[in-house]
Parts: structure tokens; sequence; C-alpha cells
């Protein structure tokens, strides 16, 4: 009783807020309905369904989601690892250093939009083109198809960097010293050291630190809607951006219920494949792949 007393009010916001929307999109999902005039009727099967996998937005989505997630892999965590590895080390002023990089990920999204929109105008006003035209050079930013994704990019990485940093560090100080000097004592170079002593044993670590980040890409929405719109053209639009699109702005809830469905689904299945064989071994006690 103590126990099922302790949980309950956790169990009711979960119910209330994560089981039954879900269940409820599911359900509209099913409908053409656009929220208004009580309970949908206009029952349509699957048609949500197969227009959304016949459109060119969603399959543009996708590519937009996949070209993040390969550039926040292989950029923006290997970049978060080598400055938890620098941060790691006694150099004067760390406690310092480590704050000013995890402050961008405090910052709100609304608020770290609102700034980067600010640098990167697209005139002699934004920072970035008044850095640039000391060269005579200057780039619309996130008015143009050609350099919007990489700028969006380049915004996400500055906001989740700290972040990830701060998990590196975490598991980084959490390898026993002793290992790392009696590789050292062995002979072993700097590198050596790093790569079969430390990167192995930080594995589960990284490993987690890459499934928030493919989750949290999955779900992105905050910063694009506020710096760009999903525009110009779809270009940097994303599965969140759309179905806003077409359920607040184009009243078409059951449309947008499809979409926010195989988000959830996109989630799930990435997540239940990531467990059972990129985590299987951290999930069973093992530190070491």
């Amino acid at each position: 009783m103590t126990i099922t007393l302790f949980l309950l009010p956790a169990l009711v916001l979960f119910v209330l807020l994560v089981l039954l929307p879900t269940l409820m999109a599911g359900y509209l999902s099913f409908f053409k309905w656009n929220g208004l005039g009580g309970l949908p009727t206009n029952y349509i099967g699957f048609d949500n369904y197969t227009r959304l996998f016949e459109s060119d937005i969603f399959y543009g989505d996708l590519r937009t989601m996949g070209v993040i997630i390969v550039l926040s892999l292989l950029v923006q965590l290997p970049f978060s690892l080598a400055i938890a590895m620098l941060l790691h080390q006694r150099i004067r002023g760390r406690a310092f250093y480590r704050l000013v990089f995890f402050a961008p990920y405090v910052l709100s999204e609304a608020v770290t939009a609102v700034l980067f929109t600010m640098i990167f105008a697209p005139d002699e006003s934004g920072l970035a083109n008044a850095i640039l035209g000391v060269v005579g050079l200057e780039s619309e930013w996130f008015a143009d198809e050609s350099t919007v994704l990489l700028t969006l990019f380049v915004v996400m990485s500055w906001k989740y960097f700290g972040f990830h940093t701060l998990l590196y560090l975490a598991g980084r100080q959490g390898i026993p010293k002793e290992l790392t000097e009696a590789a050292q004592i062995d002979g072993s170079t700097p590198w050596q050291v790093f790569r079969y002593v430390t990167l192995p044993l930080m594995g589960p670590t990284i490993r987690i630190s890459a499934f928030l980040s493919v989750i949290g890409t999955i779900q992105l929405f905050d910063l694009v809607w506020i710096l760009t719109g999903g525009g110009p053209s779809h270009s940097s639009e994303t599965l969140a951006v759309t179905m806003m699109q077409f359920g607040f702005k184009r009243a078409q809830i059951g449309y947008a219920s499809a979409i926010s469905v195989v988000m959830f689904l996109l989630s799930l299945v990435f997540a239940l494949w990531y467990q059972r064989y990129v985590m299987r071994r951290d999930l069973e006690g093992a530190t070491v792949q």
C-alpha cells in the first residue's frame, strides 16, 4: 500500500499526460477532422497514412533528420568528447571553462533561436555577415536552401554540445585512475591510453549520448520552428514542424495525428533496436564492449 501511494501521483500524471494523448493521437489519425465540432465522425481508415507516405514533404523530413543525425554522430559528439577530455586535464580555470561550455544548454530553445536569428541575419546587421564582410563574403544563412541545414546544425551543436560534454566528463571521471596509470607505466603513449583504456571504458556513456542525440533529432521542433519555420521550401522542415503546420495552421488534426504516430513509432522502434543490439551488454552490467 505504501509503494502504491508513493507511485500513484506519478502514474496519474503519466496516464493523463503521456498514455492518453498517445492513444488519442492514434485514434484521431483514422479520421478526417479539423479539431472543431466535438468528436470526429468522418472515419477514413488509413487514408491519412497513405497520404503521408505518398508525400514528398515526408521524405524530405526524413532526409533532413538523417543529415542532422549523421552530422551529430560524426561532428558534434566527437567534438564534445574532445572538449571533455581537455576539461578533465589539470588546467587553470577548469571550473570556469566547464561553466562556460555548459551555459548554452541552460538557455531555452526560444532564447537560443532568437539569439542566432540576430547573429545570422541575412544583411550586414548580422554578426556572421559583418565578420565575413571583412573578406568580402556573406551568406543568406537561413534563407538559402544550400546553407540553411548546415547553419541550423551549427546552432544545434552550440546549444547541445555542453550537455554531451558533461556526460562524457562524468564518464571519464568514473574511470579509476589506476588503470590509466598502469598503462602509462607499461609505456603506452597518451593516444594509446585513450584508445585502448579510456575509450572502451567510456563505451556505455558514449552509447547513451548517441541514443539521446538520435531521439532528440527525431523529435526536433523548437529551434527549427523559430529559426526557419521549416523553410525555405521545406528544406529544413522536420516531422514535428510538419505536424505543427498541418495540425494548427491548416486545421488537419487527423493528418497531423498520423504524423505524430509515425514519429512515435520511429522513436519506439529505434529505442528497442538500440537497446537490443547496441546497449545489450551495458544493460547486462558489462562496462566494456
